[in-house]
């Protein structure tokens, strides 16, 4: 498996300095970033980049829990907190585990490995569901969101964006982000629909009302167009 990205969010300096170190002592964990604010996470969150999120329960302005309950997509979550009355709401919130403070190196790294087997066992399942997408050619992708098993008809997506790794699939309705390249994806798309109109997005061809400079407008949402794809989408859209 790659590098496992760690995202640490506490409110106090000390607490983040020791996952910090903790985190360090650990091949194969690599720090994304750390913050004190709950709210910050959540822009970082929202990204889909991060696969392992320690989080504290008591913060100012937003709980870890109540943090955890906004995401549509959930990274493999640890809570670390001074309290342990919350800790059935947080396995409610599927956490892998729950790190009562002060807690050891020893403690930490029970926890890591825990996490570790639920990000191998995800990226089995991820591997899995992309061979039968393959096979399946019947308008619809299978993908792995948020710990569970979605069905996305192709004509309900009207783009896809690329994170590196990943990509964000979008509908009229939500988005959901899932282990896949933009080039893996563009693979198993039917060609006849769907276009790569730009290096980080395919666009649903059959969605787009209209081209304005370099922007598709897909009812109100807009989708980069690159200088050297324009011409064959308009050609694509509008014969």
């Amino acid at each position: 498996m790659s590098v496992i990205k760690v995202l640490l969010v506490d409110d106090e300096f000390l607490a983040l300095n020791l996952l910090e170190n903790y985190v360090e002592q650990i091949p194969g964990l690599e720090i994304m970033d750390k913050v004190k604010c709950p709210l910050a996470a959540i822009d970082i969150l929202n990204q889909g980049k991060t696969d392992l999120l320690f989080l504290d329960i008591q913060m100012p302005t937003l709980s870890g829990i109540n943090l955890l309950k906004t995401l549509k997509n959930k990274p493999v979550t640890i809570f670390t907190t001074a309290y342990s009355e919350h800790a059935v709401e947080a396995f409610g919130l599927d956490a892998v585990d729950y790190l009562l403070k002060p807690f050891s190196f020893e403690r930490f790294l029970q926890a890591v490995n825990k996490a570790k087997e639920q990000l191998k066992k995800y990226h089995l399942e991820v591997s899995h569901i992309g061979k039968n997408t393959v096979n399946a050619n019947e308008g619809f992708l299978s993908i792995k969101a948020d710990s569970k098993l979605i069905k996305v008809l192709h004509r309900d997506i009207m783009f896809v964006e690329g994170l590196k790794e990943y990509v964000r699939i979008i509908t009229a309705e939500e988005g959901f982000v899932t282990l896949m390249s933009l080039k893996e994806l563009e693979d198993i798309l039917p060609q006849d629909k769907f276009m790569r109109c730009h290096k980080s997005y395919i666009v649903n061809v059959t969605k787009v009302k209209s081209v304005e400079g370099n922007l598709l407008h897909l009812g109100n949402r807009k989708v980069t167009v690159s200088r050297d794809k324009k011409s064959e989408i308009v050609q694509r859209i509008f014969g």
